[in-house]
């Protein structure tokens, strides 16, 4: 009962829009870094703006390779106190793989 009571505590301190953001949204965030890493070295953070985001399931392809999410919004990059969102795309394949991410200034 306790341990019941503990977890009720704890899933409902998690705000509302946390709680629903799929883990594909972290792998999406990991990718970019390391993706954005090799043509920045010293970069070394990626903030996804999580409002921003529109998280889509699709069932399409990019030739053959299938995509079944698409995730796109902002992004902060930790670079010379740029405080200017850059548009973020990621595409998911099957079983959560990221296939793409793609990072553009506004």
């Amino acid at each position: 009962m306790r341990l019941t009571l503990a977890l009720t505590m704890l899933i409902s301190a998690v705000p509302p829009v946390l709680a629903q953001v799929p883990a594909e949204v972290e792998a999406c965030r990991i990718a970019g870094l390391a993706a954005i890493k090799e043509k920045s070295p010293s970069l070394d953070q990626i903030t996804l703006d999580i409002e921003s985001l529109a998280i889509s399931k699709a069932d399409t392809s990019v030739g053959t390779t299938p995509i079944k999410m698409v995730i796109m919004g902002d992004a902060y990059l930790q670079r010379d106190k740029n405080d200017k969102p850059n548009r973020f795309v990621c595409l998911i394949s099957e079983g959560g793989k990221v296939v793409l991410t793609f990072f553009t200034e506004q």
